[in-house]
């Protein structure tokens, strides 16, 4: 889901602290990317591990038998790059062309992104390859871990510095009733314009509305009073002054809901009498 805002309206990271574990993009758009648990990501991090290590136990019963063992430089060489590419080409290659996922992350469902949402590019692999050869091989994943649950969106330290987090694909999904019309602003949302409504302060207005029960007070006014602002300038008449910010969002939502569906019918029916009509016409061929 996704929730865009007025250019200059609301400050990103309260919005996104508001909203929950979203992610704020460059066009103000909140996301809401559930983030992966420390448990998650210790799974997928075991298991992604486990493949290393059988990938370079099986690179180098082949390869170490051909070296001339008695060049110890040529050995230091051939070790050198496997642990290279163990640590650092093979996960940048697979996370760049996977777009985030690893076998890991693929069987416990997670997958690494940007901090706007987009996909992980060569260059966030790359800075979190290299981070993790020393937070996760050369110190046991001991300061990942410390970071990540002192972290609010659970990021290592690799993510902190490639701009990236870890967040679940598999979140289940929410069922979120209709919006119901407050019977004492029905007459006004009757009457009013709300077709000049853009859609995505639509949508923002609807995420509050179904997760006002879990964002925090202070957070939910503020948003709540932004919102209404919002609308209020795009929604003629304006609603009454007296009435409060939620009771005008639904308001607004539970009219554009209702149109929506008069014009739906109106289009079904439409149809169908077009269809009946051409039933009737005359077969001429």
């Amino acid at each position: 889901m996704s929730t865009q805002v007025g250019a200059g309206r609301w400050e990103d990271e309260a919005l996104a602290h508001a909203l929950g574990t979203g992610v704020v993009t460059g066009d103000a758009v909140v996301l809401e990317l559930p983030r992966a648990s420390p448990a998650l990501r210790l799974v997928s991090g075991l298991l992604d591990a486990a493949v290393v290590v059988v990938v370079g136990v099986l690179v180098a019963v082949v390869a170490l038998p051909r070296l001339p063992l008695d060049d110890t430089s040529a050995v230091a060489t051939v070790v050198g790059l496997l642990l290279a590419v163990l640590f650092v080409v093979l996960p940048v290659a697979v996370e760049t062309l996977t777009r985030g996922r690893s076998l890991g992350r693929l069987v416990v469902g997670t997958r690494v992104v940007r901090d706007d949402g987009g996909p992980v590019r060569f260059r966030h692999a790359l800075v979190r390859a290299l981070t993790g050869v020393l937070e996760l091989w050369l110190l046991a994943g001991g300061p990942a871990l410390i970071t990540a649950l002192a972290n609010r969106r659970g990021k290592r330290i690799g993510d902190l510095l490639a701009g990236t987090l870890v967040v679940r694909e598999r979140a289940a999904r929410q069922e979120v009733g209709a919006v119901v019309m407050p019977p004492e602003l029905a007459g006004w949302a009757a009457s009013a314009d709300v077709g000049a409504l853009p859609p995505p302060l639509a949508l923002a207005c609807r995420q509050l509305l179904a997760r006002r029960g879990r964002l925090n007070p202070t957070s939910r006014e503020r948003l709540g009073a932004m919102l209404r602002a919002d609308v209020a300038e795009r929604v003629f008449p304006p609603p009454p002054a007296s009435a409060p910010p939620e009771r005008v969002l639904a308001a607004v939502l539970a009219e554009r809901r209702r149109r929506d569906l008069d014009r739906l019918r109106r289009q079904e029916a439409q149809r169908r009498e077009d269809a009946e009509q051409l039933h009737r016409l005359p077969f001429t061929g």
